[in-house]
C-alpha cells in the first residue's frame, strides 16, 4: 500500500482515535486538525496537530493552507458541507461521517404507516424531504448532497449511535450507575425486545479504515455502517448486568407506563431500528473486529472503571434523572395491578400454532427417534 498524507478532522474522539491508529499503523503519514482543547494520550506522537477551528470557515481554511497539501480526507467532526466545499479539488480521497437520521423516520417513526421504520432499513430508504418532517434528519441529507456534489468519488458512512470508551451519550450508563447505586430493579418498555442498531467505536472505524484501504471499492458509495448483531434493550441490560456480576431484575411495563425506559429507548415508540448492511459486507468486505456481545461488556466494565460525573454532561444528555425513590414507586403499584389481574381460562387454550416445535409447544408423535437411511 502506498503511504499517503492524510487529514483527518475529528481525531480525538470515540472512533477518531481508533481511526488514527489505524492509518499510522497502515504506514500512512497523519495530521489531525481540531481546536486543541480534547488532547488525547492515546493519539500516536507522530501523529502531526493542525489547530484549527473545523466549525468556523475561516479558522479551518488558514489552518488547512498552512498545514500543506493531504492526498485523502477523513472527516468526521466540523461543519461538513462547508468542509466538503474547502477541500473540493484538493484531495483524491474523501471520506465523511454523517447519520442515520437521514432516514425519513429515524426520529419520528410515525411518518411511516403503520408507524415504525423498514426492518432493515437500506441505503435507497426514503429519507427527510422538507425540514417540517424532520429539521434535523433534512439538513443531514442536504450535507450528504453537498458532500457528492464537491466529491462524487467520496465514500460516505452512515452511523448509528456509537459507544464505547469515551463516548458523550453512553448508552450503557443507564444501567452501570443503577448497578454501581446497588440497584436490584430496572424498567424496560414492553419487555425491553426493541431493536435498536448501535456501533461500537473499533467497528466503525474498522468500517472506514476498509474504505481507506479500498477507495476503488468505496468510490461514490453511501453505507450504513454498524454492528453486525443488533441487541434488544434487554439484551444489552443482560449483558452489563453479567459483565459486572450483578442481580438485575427486568421489570417489564407498557411503553405507556414506562417512563423510566425512555433514556434507553432514545424515541417515543419501541419500534425497530435496524440497518442493511449488505453494501457494507459486498462492497468492502467488512466483518465486527469485535462482537456486539463482547463490546458491550467491555463497554460496561470500562464505565465501571471510568464513571460518568453524576449530575454531568453525559447524565444530562441522556436525560436519565436515576430517580429510584419513583421508580420504586412505579414499580410496586404496578406488580401491585398485576397480582390483582383475575384469572382468565380460555378454552380451548390458545397455543402457538401446530408448527411450533419448541418450549410448550405440540408434543411429539413418536418419542422414540429412528434413524433412516
Amino acid at each position: 500500500m502506498n503511504a499517503k498524507r492524510v487529514l483527518v478532522v475529528g481525531g480525538t474522539g470515540p472512533t477518531g482515535i481508533p481511526i488514527v491508529r489505524g492509518l499510522v499503523e497502515r504506514g500512512h503519514r497523519v495530521a489531525i486538525a481540531h481546536r486543541g482543547t480534547h488532547e488525547s494520550a492515546d493519539t500516536p506522537s507522530i501523529v502531526e496537530h493542525v489547530h484549527c477551528d473545523p466549525f468556523d470557515e475561516n479558522s479551518f481554511r488558514d489552518g488547512i493552507a498552512s498545514a500543506g497539501e493531504f492526498d485523502l480526507a477523513v472527516v468526521m467532526y466540523g461543519r461538513l458541507r462547508m468542509i466538503a466545499s474547502q477541500l473540493s479539488g484538493k484531495v483524491e480521497q474523501f471520506i465523511s461521517v454523517g447519520g442515520v437520521p437521514a432516514y425519513r423516520g429515524w426520529m419520528n417513526p410515525f411518518l411511516h404507516m403503520p408507524y415504525g421504520l423498514p426492518v432493515p432499513t437500506s441505503e435507497d430508504a426514503p429519507t427527510s424531504a422538507t425540514p417540517d418532517e424532520d429539521d434535523k434528519g433534512y439538513r443531514i441529507v442536504r450535507t450528504e448532497q453537498a458532500v457528492f456534489l464537491h466529491h462524487p468519488n467520496a465514500a460516505h458512512f452512515r452511523y448509528p449511535y456509537v459507544y464505547g470508551p469515551l463516548q458523550l451519550a453512553p448508552r450503557e450508563w443507564s444501567v452501570v450507575r443503577r448497578i454501581l447505586d446497588g440497584r436490584r430493579r430496572i424498567i424496560v418498555a414492553d419487555d425491553g425486545l426493541t431493536l435498536h442498531h448501535h456501533g461500537y467505536t473499533e467497528n466503525l472505524a474498522h468500517a472506514l479504515l476498509l474504505a481507506v484501504d479500498q477507495p476503488e471499492a468505496g468510490a461514490g458509495t453511501l453505507f450504513n455502517c454498524g454492528d453486525e448483531e443488533v441487541l434488544t434493550i434487554r439484551q444489552v441490560i443482560e449483558i452489563v448486568a453479567t459483565a459486572l456480576d450483578h442481580d438485575l431484575e427486568i421489570v417489564s411495563m407498557p411503553y405507556s407506563l414506562a417512563v423510566p425506559a425512555r433514556p434507553m429507548l432514545t424515541q417515543p415508540a419501541t419500534t425497530h431500528r435496524v440497518l442493511d448492511l449488505s453494501c457494507l459486507r459486498s462492497k468492502l468486505g467488512y466483518r465486527d473486529l469485535v462482537p456486539a456481545r463482547l463490546a458491550v461488556a467491555r463497554t460496561a466494565r470500562w464505565l465501571c472503571d471510568h464513571p460518568c460525573e453524576r449530575g454531568g454532561t453525559e447524565e444530562m444528555v441522556l436525560t436519565d434523572p436515576f430517580d429510584y425513590a419513583n421508580e420504586d414507586r412505579l414499580i410496586d403499584a404496578w406488580q401491585e395491578r398485576l397480582q390483582s389481574m383475575p384469572n382468565i381460562a380460555f378454552e380451548p387454550a390458545p397455543a402457538f400454532g401446530l408448527a411450533y416445535s419448541g418450549p410448550g409447544g405440540r408434543p411429539r408423535s413418536n418419542q422414540q427417534f429412528e434413524e433412516t437411511s
